[in-house]
């Protein structure tokens, strides 16, 4: 199968010993080597839940106790425990295998080459890991020396920054494991073959040397990318190889990059709205919203379909994440739809197509990543995304009912009922909530985005355990694990797109890219069509969050030049890489869809193409009518 998504698995090679025939202290290492990161992961997510829900909780409630400067402290220990979280959560990823990579070439090339590949991207990737960890120690010994410490707290800064070579280490240490169980299956001529590979990845630095930037930096990372490579590695690595080759900076800048890159407390609504959307989705609150949903609507033609339309943009407003909004309401509804008589292929669609409402309607996790990369504000880009959400839903609706009333597809009963409705509505009470509270909260001055964030997570928790008690601490465990490694995979990949965006303006490539864009036509709206269908190409291979981080920095800067808004921009990127999550041969949300009921690719796709027309039409819109992400926008500027 084709993915451009989080991969996950253990290793096929080898096959571990049964836990109940290992020694004591095989098993006490076992358990040191599967779980060490989980536990500080789920420690330090508990802490900095605690921490900002304290500052918003002494802000409004106990303004009467002066605990210190509060706001202050609470967000620095936050922030830097936030950072030791995201690196320990990246080296966790590693070990089991969770990254985003595009594998549309090596999937398909003979097994025996496709692990020498592998290994030969684990050789460069430790090698990097390397660089990272004994750079980062001579950071910490210069800011030992210098004596520098927080402002806050007076913690001394090497203590923070230690977070980089540590971090790195744990990664290395990790990416050890894997390469000697890969190299353990391999034979002599595939232990060949890898150092061969190897030898060719390094011969364009030391032909090119000193020669093209620019060239060697994408012609590295394209490479990397299309041998399977780490997309977040895959970006450090081609930096690295294009300084080795040319001295662009110094390699001992990378530490420092990695660490203020992601010392920001915005970014820190990441992880925050992913342990929400987790917590949420491993409770009942799922199957509240479905329940009203379906009393909404299940008695119109295609009623389980406009059902998971309309639930999708109920979770949408709290997981901020399309695939997540997949899994959990596929698997409940596309068995319910077969059952009903839709077509298979049509009800894995409808759910897929459905789901990329959960990066467009706030709180979504690419927006965050936009606003964070571009410099822009979240809650504006929240604000901004609620219409075409909105819209998007109701298009798609509109679509399935035509098709479902066409072929014939009836509701569950056969009218609607005021008195169910308002009982559904009641049962549902918390879920409804959330958004409430998220975008209230923003909206209403009351707390940024992260702290917005933090308090969804916070209130997930407590719904869960207390009031649906449908959570005990072992489902609390696995979901901040779970949070701590699918935020870390995007941590990581905008740690590495800064390394990778220190070279691209030095060597100015987006004045470069804007020129020539411009030299081909000076009509915005022709520029705005070229930008879509390079954004739409780009969604069809390139996960949407790895292309945000990557393409903000050269794109905006062209579109801001030509006067389209960078928070209209940020909204016709999200809703070009929403398209991506339902486009072959790499649409992830098509991928999560069909393995709910194991269906064959082909059929979800053939059932997704007029919804995709539909979603195309909206971008249409969206593009050339700017008041519909500014309108809302504009009332509060």
């Amino acid at each position: 199968m084709t993915r451009d998504t989080v991969i996950t698995g253990e290793n096929p090679h080898h096959d571990k010993p049964p836990m109940q025939d290992r020694s004591g202290l095989q098993r006490t290492w076992a358990m040191i080597d599967n779980r060490f990161e989980e536990i500080l992961i789920v420690a330090g997510f508990a802490v900095f839940i605690i921490l900002i829900n304290l500052q918003v909780v002494n802000r409004y409630v106990l303004t009467f106790i002066e605990i210190g400067n509060i706001t202050t402290w609470t967000e620095e220990i936050a922030r830097y425990i936030f950072i030791f979280v995201s690196f320990l959560g990246a080296s966790l990823a590693i070990k089991k295998r969770e990254n985003i990579r595009v594998g549309i070439l090596i999937d398909r090339i003979p097994e025996h080459i496709r692990y020498a590949i592998d290994a030969a991207n684990s050789i460069f990737m430790l090698y990097f890991c390397y660089l990272m960890v004994m750079y980062g120690f001579n950071l910490i010994q210069f800011q030992l020396e210098t004596n520098q410490v927080t402002p806050a707290l007076g913690i001394p800064m090497a203590l923070a920054y230690s977070a980089v070579p540590i971090g790195f280490l744990f990664m290395g240490c990790r990416l050890i494991q894997a390469l000697i169980e890969d190299i353990k299956g391999m034979s002599v001529r595939d232990g060949l073959l890898t150092a061969g590979i190897s030898v060719l990845f390094i011969l364009p630095a030391i032909v090119f040397k000193d020669g093209n930037i620019t060239l060697l930096l994408f012609g590295y990372f394209v490479l990397f990318i299309i041998l399977g490579m780490q997309i977040a590695f895959a970006l450090g690595v081609s930096t690295l190889a294009t300084v080795m080759a040319t001295d662009a900076i110094p390699v001992d800048f990378f530490p420092q990059t990695a660490f203020t890159s992601i010392d920001s407390f915005p970014i820190m609504a990441v992880p925050f709205f992913i342990a929400a959307g987790i917590i949420m989705g491993n409770s009942s609150i799922i199957e509240k919203l479905l329940n009203l949903s379906d009393e909404l609507l299940g008695f119109l033609p295609g009623g389980l379909a406009l059902v998971a339309v309309v639930t999708s943009m109920f979770f949408s407003a709290i997981s901020g994440s399309g695939p997540a909004t997949v899994a959990a309401i596929g698997t409940l509804l596309i068995p319910a739809m077969i059952k009903q008589g839709y077509h298979p292929g049509f009800s894995a669609a409808v759910v897929a197509a459905a789901g990329t409402i959960g990066i467009i309607i706030p709180p979504s996790n690419p927006l965050v990543i936009y606003g964070v990369v571009g410099q822009q504000s979240i809650t504006e880009l929240f604000m901004a995304g609620i219409i075409p959400g909105v819209l998007t839903g109701l298009g798609l609706m509109v679509v399935t009912y035509f098709i479902s009333k066409r072929k014939g597809w009836s509701g569950d009963r056969d009218s609607f009922s005021m008195k169910g409705t308002l009982k559904a509505v009641w049962d549902a009470k918390f879920a409804l909530l959330v958004p409430v509270i998220i975008l209230g909260g923003i909206y209403g001055g009351i707390m940024t985005p992260t702290e917005a964030a933090a308090v969804a997570a916070a209130y997930g928790l407590i719904i869960g355990l207390f009031v649906y008690k449908d959570l005990n601490l072992k489902g609390v465990y696995k979901s901040l694990a779970s949070a701590g490694i699918t935020s870390a995979v995007i941590i990581l990949l905008i740690v590495m797109a800064n390394i990778f965006g220190r070279l691209i303006t030095l060597e100015q490539v987006a004045e470069t890219v804007a020129d020539f864009v411009l030299s081909i036509s000076e009509n915005k709206l022709i520029i705005l069509l070229l930008l879509n269908v390079f954004l739409l190409l780009v969604g069809l291979v390139l996960e949407a969050l790895a292309a945000i981080v990557i393409l903000t920095p050269i794109l905006l800067p062209m579109a801001m030049e030509i006067g389209v808004d960078p928070i209209h921009f940020g909204i016709i990127m999200i809703m070009n890489l929403a398209i991506g999550l339902i486009t072959p041969p790499v649409g992830v949300n098509l991928f999560v869809s069909a393995g709910v009921m194991k269906l064959k690719i082909e059929e979800v796709i053939k059932g997704v193409i007029p919804l995709l027309i539909t979603m195309l039409a909206i971008l249409f819109l969206i593009t050339y009518i700017p008041q519909i992400s500014m309108f809302l926008v504009e009332l509060t500027r």
